[in-house]
C-alpha cells in the first residue's frame, strides 16, 4: 500500500458551485495507482463539497437556488453575524452538506459516474480563497 496526500486552493467569486474535478482527477492519475480510495477533504466551515451532474448547468444553478431559498441570508434568527448576514447561513448550508468525501479508485481511475463531477459549493456571498486537502491511499 501507498500513501499520498496534496493541498491545493480555489478561488471563488461569490456563491455558486465550482468545479474542481480536473484538477483531483490529473494529481490522482499522476500517482500512477489502480486500486484505492481518495479522500478529499474542504478545510472550510462555509463551503463545501458534493458530487453532481456535470452535464446541464440548470442542476447547479437549480441547487444554489433551493438553498437560497430554504436558508436565507440575514434571518433574524441568527445571532452570528460576526462576518456579515451571510455568515451563519453559510455555516448552516455546510452542515447540510459536506465537507469531505470518499471517492474509490479502480483500474486507475476515480469511479465517478459518467455525469459526476466534483464541486465545492460556496455558501459566502464574497469570494474567498478554499483550501482542499487530497489523501489517496493504495496500490
Amino acid at each position: 500500500m501507498k500513501q499520498f496526500t496534496h493541498k491545493f486552493s480555489t478561488q471563488t467569486r461569490r456563491r455558486g458551485l465550482y468545479n474542481v474535478n480536473r484538477e483531483i482527477m490529473d494529481w490522482t492519475h499522476a500517482q500512477g495507482l489502480e486500486t484505492g480510495l481518495l479522500t478529499v477533504f474542504l478545510q472550510h466551515t462555509s463551503a463545501s463539497l458534493v458530487i453532481q451532474e456535470n452535464a446541464d448547468p440548470d442542476v447547479l444553478h437549480d441547487l444554489n437556488n433551493f438553498f437560497n431559498k430554504i436558508v436565507r441570508d440575514g434571518d433574524p434568527l441568527f445571532q452570528h453575524t460576526a462576518e456579515g448576514p451571510d455568515d451563519m447561513p453559510a455555516h448552516i448550508r455546510s452542515a447540510l452538506t459536506q465537507s469531505q468525501l470518499s471517492i474509490p479508485l479502480t483500474a486507475g481511475k476515480l469511479g465517478l459516474g459518467t455525469w459526476q463531477d466534483i464541486y465545492l459549493f460556496e455558501h459566502r456571498t464574497l469570494p474567498h480563497t478554499r483550501s482542499i486537502l487530497l489523501h489517496l491511499i493504495g496500490s
